[in-house]
């Protein structure tokens, strides 16, 4: 789901949460003051225009750029957009986000996530899924949920997988000339906000069994995922077995308003940490914000609040490079010090069903990521 109306608080059971890692080696992209100081300069400029922008006669540190794809095999349009990181450093390699938008949305969606990212050095390329996207809302309004409910059917969900793989696909082909072999076949990462969260677990190796067969869209190129209140799988009752085979590290994000719900279809922020708990990986991060909504988490600005709403964005957006240091630069400097500049707007969830490699950080919190310490001894597992 997406832009769906959200309902009353769910707060029952949840303590003060903060998420972090105890710091071991210098960041390796810069000072952590400075990059919060950047995060909270973006709180005033998040809407701000690139026209307007230009205008003042600064650019972005990014190009945004459209494609019109046509998946010939399966006769389907993959529109998508890509947020280009314009200030990398000459033959480097970019770590690469393909994002799943939730239901109704566009390829033009949470670009605040994918602006903060390439202004950072991490490109974006978020795709939009026809048949459960911006073109639900269009028509007659008495049948919008109609539309709705056939758009999260079965035969849409794998199709939406489809379109993240053909996406990449495209995106590392040689066509894309010195983009695609600038991208980082290493870095690959998959994200989505929540019918796109479950797509990308479809992408990592969720799994289900369909008439003695298992229906597996695992992508193996990707390396890791960044799961935004991922809504229940599909109606399974056993996500412990939907999940059993994610193959790669979880970073999960919520919030204690966290409600979809549509006649006959309700989700509270229960169902993203039961999926955060079924998940098997050892290697999984989670992050509840306190109050907030469901649509928060897209480009709407006042949902959730106006000032949370800002936050929130922001907080998202930076955990994620933080989570991405943590996997690939063995760094959790940048986890640490996000732990500092957001817990006072952070709640959590009971710890009890922590896997069995969590640790405990300095605040008593603990993730289902492995500590700094185990680093050497565990980097076949972190990948």
């Amino acid at each position: 789901m997406s832009d769906i109306p959200e309902r009353g608080p769910v707060t029952g059971g949840l303590n003060p949460k903060a998420c972090g890692i105890p710091p071991k080696t210098p960041k390796m992209r810069g000072s952590m003051g400075r990059r919060y100081v950047n995060a909270m300069l973006l709180l005033a400029a998040l809407t701000l225009s690139h026209p307007a922008a230009r205008a003042q006669g600064t650019e972005p540190p990014y190009l945004v750029i459209d494609f019109d794809w046509v998946d010939q095999s399966r006769s389907r349009p993959v529109p998508a957009r890509l947020y280009w990181p314009t200030g990398t450093v000459p033959n480097s390699s970019v770590p690469l986000v393909v994002f799943s938008h939730g239901i109704g949305g566009s390829r033009q969606g949470y670009s605040y996530l994918g602006k903060y990212w390439s202004a950072r050095g991490v490109a974006s390329l978020h795709v939009q899924h026809v048949g459960s996207d911006v073109e639900l809302w269009r028509g007659n309004p008495f049948g919008v949920v109609g539309r709705l409910q056939a758009a999260a059917q079965e035969k849409e969900a794998i199709a939406r997988a489809g379109d993240v793989r053909f996406a990449l696909d495209r995106m590392l082909s040689d066509e894309m000339g010195s983009r695609g072999a600038a991208v980082d076949r290493q870095r690959l990462v998959a994200a989505g906000h929540s019918y796109g969260a479950n797509t990308t677990l479809l992408t990592v190796g969720a799994q289900v069994v369909r008439d003695g067969q298992t229906i597996n869209y695992l992508d193996s190129r990707f390396s890791a995922a960044v799961v935004i209140s991922a809504p229940p799988f599909y109606g399974e009752p056993d996500l412990a077995a939907v999940l059993s085979k994610v193959s790669v590290p979880t970073m999960h994000v919520t919030s204690t308003d966290d409600m979809i719900e549509i006649p006959g279809y309700r989700s509270g922020v229960e169902d993203r940490l039961a999926i955060f708990d079924a998940i098997a990986h050892p290697n999984k991060l989670l992050a509840v914000f306190h109050g907030g909504s469901h649509s928060m988490f897209t480009d709407r600005s006042f949902t959730g609040g106006p000032s949370l709403n800002a936050k929130v964005k922001v907080a998202t957006a930076d955990l994620t490079l933080a989570f991405l240091d943590l996997i690939y630069e063995r760094d959790g400097t940048a986890l640490a010090q996000w732990q500092t500049n957001w817990q006072y707007i952070l709640m959590r969830a009971p710890s009890s069903n922590d896997t069995p490699r969590s640790m405990t950080t300095r605040a008593g919190v603990r993730t289902g990521l492995p500590s700094l310490e185990d680093a050497d001894s565990t980097q076949a597992n972190v990948r």
